[in-house]
């Protein structure tokens, strides 16, 4: 019995060892060497070093001064990434139409008669930090105003901040509203 226990228990802690101790430092530290930004988490930081957020991780802007990001699934707590799921709601829920209508309505007030998608529907993990171009430059006006800047202007931060497609061929132009943000509270008012 004990000619069959101790192999396996050997095995276990070795494995243990190698799998549990070894590989994640080693990987960790090729990150680390390799990609130290991405590793660390794509922080974002102002330029007196203080961290202001994940250029991964979507945050909440309210005001007219800012751009507004997607709805966050991550309810009560918009871009909370320990509640980062899906929101289990299906295109026929009764619940999700009712949201998305609310929200349509409330930029059809605002002026906005046909929103983009990204302008009511939240991204499947509900922390997207980015918007699409055409959800941008629905909101340029407004901002513009809150800061006493030309749309202009604004809409020139907004093509300098668009990130086209990798490569020329995947995904989508979109706009990483925290660096935009960013940017806007960089320029100096006329």
């Amino acid at each position: 019995m004990l000619n069959q226990i101790r192999p396996a228990l050997v095995m276990v802690v070795l494995l243990t060892i190698l799998t549990g101790l070894a590989y994640p430092l080693a990987m960790t530290g090729i990150a680390q060497g390799l990609f130290p930004n991405q590793a660390d988490g794509s922080l974002v930081k102002r330029s007196d070093g203080t961290v202001i957020g994940s250029s991964l991780i979507g945050q909440e802007f309210a005001g007219d001064r800012y751009f507004h990001g997607r709805p966050s699934a991550t309810a009560p707590t918009p871009y909370n990434a320990a509640s980062s799921a899906g929101s289990n709601l299906g295109p026929t829920a009764r619940a999700l139409a009712d949201r998305v209508k609310a929200d349509v309505d409330a930029l059809a007030a605002q002026g906005i008669e046909t929103p983009p998608a990204d302008m009511v529907t939240s991204s499947a993990s509900g922390l997207d930090p980015d918007i699409s171009p055409a959800n941008a430059e629905l909101q340029v006006a407004r901002v513009a105003a809150a800061r006493g800047l030309p749309p202009e202007r604004v809409r020139q931060a907004v093509q300098d901040a668009t990130s086209g497609r990798l490569f020329g061929l995947i995904g989508e132009p979109r706009v990483n509203v925290l660096q935009l943000n960013m940017a806007l509270d960089g320029l100096k008012t006329p």
